[in-house]
């Protein structure tokens, strides 16, 4: 149950709390005091949208909190609305949280009932939800749900397959083409840098030979003297011209002596050098190189998104070639969930039509309670809905028959708001899944009166006995069931309007019921009455 709510800064409330009992909380007021408006801020709390506009003018935001008393414990709620950016904050027991972790608690929390709802009754798919609410067997529902998933899964992959299909059978001629035209050439993963390498190889090994056979030339002579003979000759020379009596030329010839002695021994290394075998045909390797260079030329890829090229061309072939067995196996597979489903559904129609039976036969006895006739009737019709072609469930909706004599006909070409307030308020008696939630009750009175009245205020006070109730009504035949009444005013104080809440007392719950009878010695006697 909701035990406490503060607001602040929300648009005319400057700082309101609210402690709430169990059982009926009713909120009470002139028409415009801003009752509707603290629901309002209970369900921004609980996840709608509010605009920036909605900060009270010169706060710098706008806050809601609430106390939530449940079964597992207490639950503390509190959302900020920031008045430059409109952007909110949602905190849960004080830690910061996303909206989708509060949309799970939501219906947990409260169940609102107003003019929204009404709305909400009139659509189709909301009331063929209450049929299904009401199936008894709910673990066939969710198989169901389970196979037309499945079936759809299937059939996504199947138009997959199919797409992919009529798209390279388009292209399967210049599949071929090119996946001839690369295994003509056969490239192979980091051949060509293999290639690059033993061709440079081979290109040093053959510089360093020529370079050796130059060197021997040069010592030896080709077709004359080479470098030896020339110093052979220069060393006799030097000699002779030491005999004579010149010491430098002596010191020269024994110069050149050593430079002949270093460059011999330079010459018999040059020859005992192996010849350069790098076990590369250069001729070969310099074709291969060539035959890659025109591949890539005419794919225009480089030789690892050749290769790349392959293996996919490769594979979509591949699939070609055996998409139509999996397409064979997922119609088998189709052909067996139709079937299982088509069993499942014929399982579900009549416990669907049974249970909803039932609802209606429910419906009718709280209508009945609730000041209708007892010759009122509602009755369940069904349509077909197909759930996968050849196989159909039905969708439910409420037809209603208010008054003894009238054909049954849709709610929302027959019923009026206030009849539409009743029919609510007879659900919520029959709903059993929100046993934590607070019921809240916006003017579920519209449109009613007299006697009609009296049995409303009864069947919302059998309700309060399991559920907490926040009411907002015009009624002080309703306000004076509450356990606990709150008074709602607008006042202007120095050139500004608030909107202020106060729980009354006896005295001032007796005024308040005396000014919602009409006042006056009449509202005083009818006040009386109903505390009495």
């Amino acid at each position: 149950m909701l035990e406490y709510l503060r607001i602040r800064n929300l648009a005319l409330i400057e700082d309101m709390e609210l402690e709430f009992a169990s059982g009926i909380n009713v909120l009470t007021g002139e028409t415009g005091a801003g009752k509707s408006f603290i629901l309002k801020a209970l369900g921004f709390l609980l996840g709608d949208k509010l605009g920036a506009d909605m900060v009270r003018p010169g706060a710098e935001r706008a806050q809601v909190e609430a106390l939530f008393a449940l079964e597992d414990g207490d639950l503390v709620l509190r959302r900020e609305l920031v008045a430059e950016s409109g952007r909110s904050r949602l905190y849960i027991n004080d830690a910061l949280s996303s909206q989708e972790s509060l949309r799970e608690l939501r219906s947990r929390l409260v169940s609102h009932t107003s003019q929204h709802a009404q709305q909400k009754l009139l659509q189709p798919a909301f009331q063929a939800r209450l049929f299904e609410d009401a199936f008894p067997e709910p673990a066939l529902l969710e198989e169901r749900d389970r196979l037309v998933a499945q079936l759809r899964a299937l059939a996504e992959e199947r138009d997959a397959l199919r797409a992919r299909q009529e798209g390279l059978a388009e292209r399967r001629d210049l599949l071929e083409m090119q996946q001839q035209e690369i295994d003509k050439v056969a490239p192979q993963e980091g051949e060509e840098e293999r290639l690059e390498a033993q061709r440079a190889q081979a290109r040093d090994a053959e510089a360093r030979r020529e370079d050796g056979e130059r060197a021997l030339l040069l010592l030896h002579g080709e077709d004359g003297p080479g470098l030896l003979d020339l110093l052979a000759e220069f060393e006799r020379l030097a000699q002779r011209m030491g005999r004579e009596g010149d010491d430098r030329s002596e010191a020269a010839a024994e110069a050149a002596a050593a430079l002949r002695q270093e460059l011999s021994h330079l010459s018999g290394e040059l020859r005992r050098q192996p010849a350069v075998d790098t076990d590369v045909d250069l001729d070969k390797v310099e074709e291969r190189l060539f035959l890659l260079a025109q591949l890539k030329r005419r794919l225009k890829r480089t030789l690892p998104e050749i290769l790349s090229l392959r293996e996919e061309i490769v594979e979509n072939l591949s699939f070609l070639d055996v998409c139509s067995l999996d397409l064979s196996r997922l119609k088998k597979e189709e052909a067996l969930l139709v079937e299982e489903l088509g069993t499942l559904v014929a399982r579900i129609v009549p416990l669907r039509r049974e249970a909803a039976g039932k609802l209606a036969k429910d419906l009718e006895e709280q209508l009945r309670g609730l000041g209708f006739s007892e010759g009122t009737r509602v009755i369940p019709e069904f349509t077909p809905h197909e759930l996968w072609p050849g196989i159909n469930d039905e969708r439910g909706r409420l037809l209603w028959a208010p008054n003894p004599g009238q054909p049954a006909q849709p709610l929302d070409r027959i019923a009026s708001g206030g009849e539409l307030s009743r029919f609510l308020l007879a659900l919520a008696g029959l709903r059993t899944d929100q046993e934590d939630a607070t019921y809240i009750f916006d003017e579920v009175d519209a449109g009613v009166g007299g006697m009609t009245l009296n049995k409303l205020a009864d069947r919302l006070v059998a309700l309060a006995g399991s559920h907490q109730m926040l009411l907002i009504t015009h009624w002080p035949q309703l306000a004076a069931r509450a356990q606990r009444h709150f008074q709602i005013s607008k006042v202007v104080r120095d050139a500004a309007t608030y909107t202020l809440c106060a729980p009354l007392d006896a005295e001032g719950r007796r005024q308040e019921l005396a000014r919602m009878a009409g006042g006056g010695t009449q509202g005083e006697a009818v006040a009386h009455s109903l505390l009495e």
